[in-house]
């Protein structure tokens, strides 16, 4: 037989039994018989990897490119392609930029509840609803500091603290927060506020603290903000994350599933965090957690509406390939997913997870189940300031090499000393990754 019909032969048998493209086929080839051969070999690996359900293509090019100029139409594409494709290429992104089994574990503490003079439609804490949240005082330092160690002891690297305000103002309790930010970045964690709107003098006294990132999220669309909210502007979320820019913090910003919102919407809020002058460093995507007495919980509650796990993982995927070096964070509504429906939204990109039994005021997986969820995935926590945090490691956070290692909580009840919060005199072990 022809040389040209040995090497087609060979290709065809090799990509029959698993190979998925021309180079990966032809390894056992010697260039002098490939060469003369190449087009034809080509055609016949195309042929038969289309039969076999095999891509034989790269994604598309500039993926993985940080962009600033997206269009609707373009995201929209995106958006609305075929679940399994979209979720292949956000996956092919995600490996460009992260190790795909790090996910960071933070925690979420509200060190001030209810109260909140903003009218979200969705918002349990706010004071214009009746819902079973009930105003409380801020938490004391010290105990937010408790928890902050607790929270590390348990595998998270970032603690992140929210207020139920519409911003600080001339709050003394702004002195709190900013004690608190300083004391808990000094055990080598990761910090994040989310205090409302703020200034660019209250940005830069975060970011002296040590603040790492600050929550601001745009909820939705432009043009469906104004219905979820009239206490606020969507012009004022963004002149808050110019803030947060100016001052060198970096930024936490994302959006709700489930708030009412169409297709169009979810397409609109990404596109606007993909065209900001920089991409987040942190993007969540929520999936919102129905509360009765909030006009938005009821109407989705009697309408028996819910978000889907396909919603997520499309609004992940599509955040991952817009946005490429943003870490994208699974966070409120995970209680209401599988850990197989999870496992299918880190395969899309999602890198970071809220860990704790509580939300602020909403339920959250314990600490243990998400330990055995990262065990059965094969995932390992991300160590804190790597990555696209690194350059906002405060100078008196102690380096990476210093840090205490991960400790296992049920280790205090083992040994007689629960109730001690585990700190420095704590003997450390490596985390079970």
């Amino acid at each position: 037989a022809p040389n040209w019909l040995k090497c087609w032969l060979q290709v065809v048998s090799s990509v029959s039994c698993g190979a998925s493209s021309l180079r990966q086929a032809s390894r056992a080839l010697s260039p002098d018989m490939l060469a003369p051969n190449m087009k034809r070999c080509g055609q016949a690996v195309a042929v038969v990897a289309r039969r076999r359900g095999f891509a034989t293509h790269a994604p598309p090019a500039g993926d993985g490119v940080v962009r600033h100029d997206w269009t609707r139409e373009e995201v929209a594409e995106i958006f609305k392609s075929p679940l399994l494709e979209l979720v292949f290429r956000s996956a092919s992104v995600h490996r460009m930029n992260f190790n795909p089994r790090e996910v960071q574990q933070s925690t979420l503490m509200s060190i001030k509840t209810g109260g909140c003079p903003e009218d979200c439609g969705y918002c349990s804490q706010s004071q214009h609803h009746k819902t079973m949240v009930k105003p409380a005082r801020m938490e004391n330092v010290d105990d937010v500091l408790e928890k902050a160690r607790e929270a590390k002891a348990a595998g998270s690297t970032r603690f992140c603290m929210g207020a139920a305000w519409r911003g600080p103002g001339q709050k003394k309790s702004f002195e709190h927060v900013l004690t608190m930010v300083k004391e808990i970045s000094a055990m080598g964690m990761e910090t994040c506020t989310t205090l409302g709107m703020i200034d660019v003098d209250q940005a830069k006294r975060l970011k002296d603290a040590g603040l790492t990132a600050y929550n601001h999220n745009l909820d939705t669309s432009p043009e469906h903000y104004s219905k979820i909210t009239n206490t606020r502007t969507f012009a004022d979320r963004l002149e808050t994350l110019a803030n947060v820019r100016e001052a060198g913090i970096s930024v936490c910003c994302g959006g709700i599933l489930g708030i009412a919102e169409t297709e169009e919407d979810r397409i609109g809020l990404l596109t606007t965090l993909a065209n900001l002058p920089e991409h987040p460093e942190s993007v969540p995507i929520n999936a919102l957690v129905p509360i009765e007495g909030t006009p938005l919980g009821d109407r989705i509650i009697r309408e028996g509406k819910a978000v889907h796990w396909h919603d997520m993982v499309r609004a992940i995927a599509t955040a991952k390939v817009v946005m490429p070096k943003s870490s994208i964070r699974l966070s409120a509504g995970r209680m209401e997913f599988s850990q197989e429906a999870q496992a299918f939204m880190f395969l899309a990109g999602a890198n970071s997870i809220f860990t704790g039994d509580k939300l602020l005021t909403t339920a959250n997986p314990e600490f243990s189940d998400d330990k055995n969820m990262f065990k059965v995935l094969g995932l390992k926590g991300k160590a804190p300031f790597t990555g696209n945090t690194a350059k906002f490691r405060p100078a008196w956070a102690p380096p990476a090499e210093e840090e205490q290692l991960t400790v296992d909580l049920s280790s205090f009840a083992a040994s007689g000393s629960a109730g001690t919060p585990p700190d420095a005199r704590a003997r450390p072990h490596a985390a079970p990754w």
